[in-house]
């Protein structure tokens, strides 16, 4: 079997629509700036529709044009604000291409790396038996919301981030970086769950929640098993998952901001390992983004636009 897929070399059938990626990228490099994030998301228009078509993120495109992107990422899930229901699917589903990328990715760290130790393949073996459980726990919660499997696009973005060919940048990005931000997700979907007064999501996003806890220690323990006595090599993993931390930050909407959507999960993430230190240094680095003041006048621009483009379109 080869070694380092690409991400382009996923497999998946039928049901699935793949998604550009330089959409989820496009955010974290963004500054705080209307203009420029309007630009920005106007260049991708074109892009954006082609995708969505035929899916259930049709409707939110029709209805925001690409400023849907920013609505659905900028604004907090709550169970009685407007389009609260597709919101939640597009999240579910989001979450559930999510987990199967992070079986994939444990499994490609199992396989990829055959000269790393035995305590190695065997956690992420048991990861592999962790993310294959999520996989089910949230096609079944993406049915329970009244979704489906392939209703929206799906991005691999995650997935490129279990690419490194190095298994301390591999742990560092993947069960620091993405389980981290596994911890701020579910957190805030047991926050929903909770106002919603839905005890079967509440308890079911909980126990993933407590795997995740142990997915990060097994970051914390490899980088530093990876990285003994190479501070080259730890400086790299540390910068690696920065990147990763601010990627995912999706411009400051996952963030300990007070504007933030998602707002940082700061006790969950001590419980997995992370210290003082780096919980500040997340802080900063997702941050850094648009403030949602910023985000909200762009995707009302962007909305503008789009209607107008569309009554044009409509009298010709």
């Amino acid at each position: 079997m080869k070694r380092f897929i690409e991400p382009h070399e996923l497999a998946r059938d039928s049901r699935f629509v793949r998604q550009d990626n330089a959409q989820a990228t496009i955010l974290a490099a963004l500054p705080d700036d209307v203009d420029q994030v309007v630009d920005a998301f106007e260049k991708f228009a074109p892009a954006i529709e082609a995708q969505v078509k035929g899916t259930a993120a049709e409707p939110l495109f029709e209805a925001y044009g690409p400023a849907f992107a920013l609505v659905t990422l900028n604004e907090p899930l709550r169970p009685n604000d407007p389009a609260a229901v597709t919101r939640l699917k597009l999240r579910m589903h989001g979450i559930f291409v999510g987990e199967l990328q992070a079986l994939e990715g444990a499994g490609r760290s199992l396989w990829d790396f055959p000269d790393a130790p035995w305590e190695f393949k065997m956690n992420m073996a048991r990861q592999c038996w962790d993310e294959a459980r999520h996989v089910q726990i949230f096609e079944k919660l993406l049915e329970h919301t009244g979704g489906e499997v392939g209703m929206f696009p799906e991005s691999t973005f995650l997935f490129e981030c279990a690419c490194a060919d190095d298994p301390a940048l591999r742990v560092a990005g993947v069960n620091r970086g993405l389980e981290g931000l596994a911890c701020d997700v579910f957190r805030d979907m047991i926050r929903y769950g909770e106002a919603s007064e839905d005890q079967v999501m509440t308890q079911a996003v909980d126990y993933v929640l407590a795997d995740e806890l142990t997915h990060v220690r097994f970051g914390s323990d490899w980088v530093k098993a990876f990285t003994k006595d190479d501070p080259d090599r730890y400086k790299a993993a540390q910068d690696f998952r920065r990147e990763v931390d601010k990627q995912f930050s999706f411009g400051g909407a996952r963030s300990d901001r007070e504007d933030a959507a998602i707002p940082i999960a700061w006790d969950d993430r001590v419980e997995a390992g992370f210290t003082e230190e780096e919980l500040q240094e997340l802080t900063q680095v997702s941050g850094e983004g648009p403030s949602r003041e910023t985000l909200s006048e762009a995707a009302r621009i962007l909305r503008e636009r789009h209607l107008a483009r569309r009554e044009q379109e409509a009298t010709r």
